[in-house]
């Protein structure tokens, strides 16, 4: 079973869009322009704030 957590490698602000490019074996990269794209088109304050939540309802990655 796959769980979604903020990444703590592929990380630029908070993790979150490299924990999903891991949960979803995509290149964050990707996600990261395609991030970029929904939120210039959808208005910057939606997208903003979707992330901000995110940051804190996704938990860290704890290593064992």
């Amino acid at each position: 079973m796959k769980n979604l957590y903020k990444s703590k490698t592929n990380k630029i602000l908070s993790g979150v869009v490299g924990g999903l490019g891991e949960y979803f074996n995509i290149d964050p990269t990707l996600l990261r322009l395609i991030w970029l794209l929904v939120v210039m088109f959808t208005g910057f304050f939606p997208g903003i704030l979707t992330y901000i939540i995110a940051c804190f309802i996704i938990p860290d990655k704890v290593e064992k």
